[in-house]
């Protein structure tokens, strides 16, 4: 090691490092048994034919997240910012790898940490998506993501796919390079420029199942096929089937967890949340159990849905629906006049919903929507909705005041045909009664996680942090140079500034580009066992309660409440959930995480596959994005495509690291925001991606 050290800028070679320590011939073996256990135990690395010392202070664990062709980015352990890795240094690490790391000199003051791979610790064994290629008879997968190179297949390793269609490979052999590296196929879905087979292989890439165990589907069929509920068990419980209590959901929803009532009081209103009681069915531990807390959430794209409960529990049982008689747990909140909260209590109940109210139908009608149906359909609860449009209007705009930020993100509803084919894409409208539902659930998440603190349960709270300083700057330095007037608040009122910000921007070009800019710099929410509250929303207490057929971090925290309620003892409460309680959280963070990339990519395929059929076309959008090598545009469907800078109008352009474009020659600039009219060049379905040249 005092010789390497001596030769740390260089190196040594095996034959110099044994002239300097004076090894001979006969000691061979042991000198370089003695090597290989230094490089085991982190002390050196070799790098070619050339060893180099490892101070202990320069190395870290760490994971590769991504490889390019010529670069790869690396996420040390406790770092929240990734390493970026050139090319020659990955030493054919892919992503997933267990990597030893070394920093460049320059420590973590600087933007771009550069570093190199030392070691490869743990090889990863995860499976990841291509297409199968063939040219001459050799067979190669180029991947989805992260390595953008070909890699050939083993001989006999095809298992059955053809070139073109998206599969699924492992890496059996490496090499020092990632062209190297040898992979087999364990899985093809079919043709890669279908959206379906993707989508399927998206799902498979994140761990997302949609088969269910033997033994959950045989408890999910011995429940829904016993008809009613014990005598014993309607005697236990709260009884409200003669209650005004409806659901109110999107028009093709079949798991409908949350339904609501509203009682006028002397002093105020009584409003009632009264959720499925799937804790009932779902015990702790049982198949289901395990299952579901394995998936974590419910995950939905185009017109699937991949549920978190087999079907005969979300979308029977479980599910409030209309005129059946349902076990639910039901919060009531008692709000004054003004809309504060005055008290709330916890009871399990037995509901039965006099109706499926459906979004589009109600926001129609209070649009003006004659509709002599509508009205037969919601007569009997056409009273409660007047109360609850006067009480939610109140709450919405108590709320905003508050702090909560209204940011809005623009989501996107694929419509498909009877051939499975994608026949629109259009942005979802949100309207009143979504506001409604919402509020609503927020009055009763709140409460849960209040009652949590107040009985000293461990539980799972939903929480959000404040978002980052650094992020924060970035915002305002954009938002400076798009012209948006605002003042930068202080960081005790930022929730009520960037609120502030999002108020002036409304209705103005700028509106959706701001919503996007405040929503990257937010913090990402999570769930904790810890109660840190929730930024976004400015609530000190908050939970997730209302959604536990899809969402399993609410199934968590109403097997815990119904502890409480059924009076069992403190300590054995405590003993019972305090290791439940962590391991809800974490699993509902990452399954939610893996849901949303999945739903995101999911819809990029379906997005790339409808607008196929624009090839060649123009069409207009408006910038929506950044980046050094070129901008994005979002159309009026809320597609989204890529303009590469080599397909701007001719001219010498030069970008100025946020939002803007412009050529040094004429002047002319291409800015964040501005409308612009595009030719639709290509559009890769297995990729999700679309490009577009700016006419």
């Amino acid at each position: 090691m005092n010789a390497l050290r001596s030769h740390k800028k260089f190196g040594l070679t095996l034959r110099e490092l044994a002239k300097k320590v004076g090894a001979k011939k006969k000691q061979k073996d042991v000198f370089e048994a003695a090597i290989s256990g230094l490089m085991e135990q982190d002390k050196l690395f070799r790098r070619g034919d050339r060893f180099f010392p490892i101070d202990g202070r320069e190395a870290m664990q760490g994971e590769i997240v991504k490889v390019s062709g010529t670069f790869g980015f690396a996420r040390p352990q406790g770092w929240e910012k990734d390493v970026f890795i050139p090319g020659r240094f990955l030493l054919g690490a892919i992503p997933g790898d267990t990597v030893l790391l070394r920093l460049s000199k320059g420590g973590q003051e600087r933007e771009l940490e550069v570093g190199e791979v030392l070691r490869i610790i743990k090889p990863s064994r995860r499976p990841f998506s291509g297409v199968l290629q063939a040219d001459n008879g050799i067979y190669t997968v180029l991947p989805d993501a992260s390595m953008r190179v070909p890699l050939p297949v083993m001989n006999g390793g095809l298992a059955g796919a053809k070139p073109g269609d998206k599969v699924m490979v492992t890496v059996e052999s490496r090499g020092e390079r990632q062209g190297e590296h040898v992979v087999k196929v364990v899985e093809s879905f079919g043709s890669a420029q279908k959206p379906l087979a993707c989508a399927l292989a998206i799902l498979a890439g994140l761990d997302i199942p949609l088969e269910f165990p033997r033994e959950a589907l045989e408890q999910a069929r011995v429940i829904s096929a016993f008809e009613g509920f014990h005598p014993k068990e309607i005697a236990a419980r709260l009884d409200l089937r003669d209650e005004v209590i409806f659901t109110i959901d999107g028009a093709d929803s079949k798991d409908l967890d949350d339904a609501i009532s509203l009682t006028r009081r002397e002093a105020g209103w009584e409003l009632g949340v009264h959720i499925a009681d799937v804790s009932h069915y779902v015990t702790h531990k049982s198949p289901l159990d395990d299952e579901a807390l394995r998936r974590g959430t419910s995950v939905y794209y185009a017109d699937q849905v991949i549920p978190m409960l087999p079907p005969e529990l979300s979308n029977g049982v479980c599910s409030l629906n209309p005129n059946e008689d349902r076990l639910a747990f039901s919060a009531f909140i008692r709000l004054d006049d003004e809309g504060n909260r005055t008290g709330y209590r916890f009871a399990k109940s037995v509901i039965r919903s006099r109706v499926k109210g459906v979004y589009v139908e109600l926001n129609s009608m209070i649009d003006g929507n004659d509709d002599i149906s509508l009205k037969i359909k919601y007569a009997q609860v056409k009273d409660t909705i007047t109360e609850m449009r006067a009480l939610a209007g109140m709450l919405i705009k108590k709320r905003l005041a508050a702090g909560k930020m209204a940011l809005h993100s623009i989501e996107s509803k694929i419509i498909m045909d009877d051939n499975g084919e994608v026949a629109d894409v259009k942005a979802r409208e949100m309207g009143f009664f979504e506001e409604l539902i919402e509020e609503f659930m927020l009055q009763a998440n709140e409460s849960a996680a209040s009652f949590a603190m107040e009985k000293g349960l461990p539980f799972v709270f939903r929480t959000h942090e404040a978002p980052n300083p650094e992020k924060l700057e970035q915002l305002y330095d954009t938002l400076e140079k798009l012209g948006v007037q605002f003042k930068k608040p202080s960081a005790s009122a930022l929730s009520i500034g960037l609120s502030q910000i999002l108020r002036a921007v409304e209705g103005t070009p700028h509106e959706d580009v701001v919503n996007t800019l405040v929503l990257r710099a937010m913090a990402k929410a999570k769930y904790t066992t810890q109660n840190i509250g929730h930024f976004g929303l400015q609530l000190k207490n908050y939970s997730h309660f209302t959604s536990p057929i899809r969402r399993y971090p609410d199934l968590a925290i109403h097997r815990i409440m119904s502890s409480t309620l059924s009076e069992m003892k403190p300590e054995n409460i405590q003993k019972r959930f305090s290791p439940f309680a962590p391991k809800a959280a974490q699993q509902g963070t990452e399954r939610e995480i893996a849901a949303v990339t999945a739903e995101r990519e999911c819809t990029n395929a379906y997005k790339a596959s409808y607008m196929r059929q624009f090839l060649g076309q123009e069409l207009d959008g408006v910038i929506s994005g950044c980046a050094a090598h070129g901008v994005f545009v979002r159309l009026e469907s809320t597609c989204e495509g890529m303009v590469r800078v080599s397909d701007f109008p001719p001219g010498t352009w030069s970008f100025d690291g946020s939002l803007a474009f412009t050529d040094k020659q004429s002047g002319k600039s291409i800015r964040l925001s501005d409308p612009v009219r595009v030719r639709v060049l290509a559009a890769d379905v297995s990729v999700g991606r679309v490009d577009f040249a700016i006419v």
